[in-house]
């Protein structure tokens, strides 16, 4: 087999998006020369209850804007809309919103077309970009996961929107992780680690708990976006990269730079003064 080349040539990085997601940044990492270890902590499941779900589907033509936070609630709100027997008709005049490009693009896979889509690739950004399309007494659905933060909502009501929140699907702890990936994590022969939401990083530390410090102690810890980072440094840990781009090869852009010349503009890094993580 040719060694892969590139700029990440050589280097151990370690994926934790569900199995099922992963092969974007994988071909991404790996077209840069990068080995990639899948260390997956997350995996998408139904909701509890699938009522309210179907009822927003009925209703889906008495909503102005249905607002997309992710991939996966387009795919969830899609899948069942499929198995109700229901396509695109029963959208109506709605208009879409997407959080960013990635969910933009499952849209665009399924033949629809974002209406809007925020220049900041997170809840603010599209809180802002609404904000400026005269809201104030919409009906708002947000089809998204069933735990997630509350800016979205509250920031269209206090705009003055109706908003319905509904729960298309659940993120669970994926528990099936490669012994082999646990151990090369734990003995610090991996370059970087990747997060690529607020629930990988809880779900890595549910899964390794007293020994997440030392997993990633050697490692570069790479986030998708601020909000991410948050979460990393809530638990006393430290972040090396955050892209610049809150997308996936925003990510891979910036882990570029970063283990191939650190400090370079367009990531935040620090791989020389690195904290006691307790």
């Amino acid at each position: 087999m040719t060694p892969a080349t590139g700029p990440l040539s050589g280097r151990k990085i370690v994926v934790t998006r569900a199995h099922t997601q992963a092969g974007v940044l994988r071909d991404l990492l790996e077209a840069e020369g990068a080995e990639v270890l899948e260390f997956p902590t997350i995996r998408m499941v139904p909701p509890r209850d699938y009522g309210p779900v179907d009822r927003a589907i009925a209703r889906l033509r008495e909503y102005q804007w249905i607002v997309f936070t992710s991939q996966n609630g387009v795919v969830a709100l899609w899948d069942r809309m499929l198995a109700l027997a229901q396509d695109t008709r029963v959208l109506g005049a709605a208009r879409l919103a997407a959080i960013g490009p990635g969910t933009a693009g499952a849209l665009s896979a399924r033949g629809l077309r974002a209406d809007l889509a925020p220049l900041e690739f997170r809840a603010e950004g599209l809180v802002e970009a609404l904000a400026q399309r005269a809201i104030h007494g919409t009906r708002v659905l947000i089809p998204r996961a069933e735990t997630a933060r509350s800016i979205l909502p509250d920031g269209l009501r206090r705009l003055g929107a109706v908003v319905d929140v509904v729960p298309v699907y659940r993120i669970e702890v994926a528990r099936e992780q490669d012994p082999q990936i646990r151990r090369r994590l734990l003995t610090g022969r991996v370059d970087a680690v990747t997060f690529t939401s607020s629930s990988t990083v809880r779900n890595f530390m549910e899964l390794l708990r007293d020994q997440a410090p030392r997993a990633l102690g050697r490692a570069v810890v790479a986030c998708i976006g601020p909000v991410t980072a948050a979460t990393v440094r809530e638990y006393g840990l430290r972040v090396d990269v955050v892209a610049e781009t809150y997308t996936i090869p925003g990510l891979v852009a910036s882990l570029r730079f970063a283990l191939g010349a650190p400090g370079s503009a367009g990531v935040e890094a620090n791989r020389t003064q690195r904290p006691e993580v307790g």
